[in-house]
């Protein structure tokens, strides 16, 4: 299955310094879990969220588990990293990463652990390709910090996002790549989550990060094809599979041509099929 090509409607953050908070993302239906050292853990507890993520991360198996750790210009970084590529995790994401080097800097850390990277940064979403194509498998929008970045305010409308979204997108797809769109702060603004998600679908994001639990569902559906739209990508991988060799073919007397396939996998993806 190419990198681009997995069910990521959903990325819970769940701060690895709370225990019960990990034990219940267990039984929780997110796509991916992320386990988070970085900005929800304080500092005299980041040792303990180290430990604990060691000892939980294969407790997710079945699902993307991915750790996130501090950035390489604190003193944790390097411990982080270390016990990220001994974890058993999925992959360790990145954050407050600017260039294509600091991506490089990070691999000779990771082992064989795959890397996905936060676009947080006004550098970052400059350099989107080059960190995409440094090696990472999913770019992560990290709303927060690029506002702050940039000295501005969130906006319900995310209109000084929007650069930032397509950048972000639009490197994903040329590295063939997977993109999920920032997390939505108010957890009791089920109408303004739904808005972003919606948004973010249309910006061609294949998830989105979710901060609480009551988040995950309405994201699954948001990001998950319908019923209609999984039952045609059937009908035009079976019309290819009945040709094959062939670089084009004719359903419902309209002609299908390898984009066509490509797209129904994408839909069949979206769906965990």
């Amino acid at each position: 299955m190419s990198k681009a090509l997995k069910a990521r409607r959903t990325a819970l953050y769940v701060p690895a310094s709370n225990a019960r908070a990990l034990e219940k993302a267990r039984l929780l239906e997110a796509d991916i879990v992320i386990l988070d050292l970085e900005d929800a853990v304080a500092a005299e507890d980041k040792t303990r969220a180290r430990q604990a993520v060691l000892a939980v991360a294969r407790n997710f198996a079945g699902r993307e588990c991915v750790i996130r750790v501090n950035a390489a210009a604190t003193p944790w970084h390097a411990d982080d990293m270390a016990a990220a590529a001994e974890s058993g995790a999925s992959a360790i994401l990145l954050p407050k990463i600017s260039t294509a080097e600091d991506v490089i800097a990070a691999r000779v850390r990771a082992g064989r652990v795959a890397l996905w990277a936060m676009i947080e940064t006004p550098r970052a979403v400059f350099n989107a390709l080059e960190i995409a194509d440094a090696g990472v498998e999913c770019l992560v929008l990290g709303a927060n910090d690029l506002v702050s970045a940039m000295g501005g305010r969130h906006r319900a409308d995310r209109a000084n996002l929007q650069a930032a979204m397509s950048a972000t997108v639009l490197a994903a797809r040329a590295a063939g790549i997977s993109a999920l769109d920032g997390v939505h702060n108010a957890l009791d603004d089920t109408a303004g989550f739904a808005r972003a998600c919606a948004e973010a679908r249309d910006f061609g994001f294949d998830g989105k990060s979710v901060i609480h639990p009551a988040q995950i569902a309405p994201a699954k559906a948001a990001f998950s094809p319908s019923l209609d739209e999984i039952a045609q990508a059937r009908r035009v991988l079976a019309a290819f599979a009945a040709a094959p060799g062939k670089g084009v073919v004719t359903l419902d007397r309209r002609m299908l041509e390898a984009l066509d396939a490509d797209i129904a996998r994408r839909v069949l993806a979206r769906a965990g099929l």
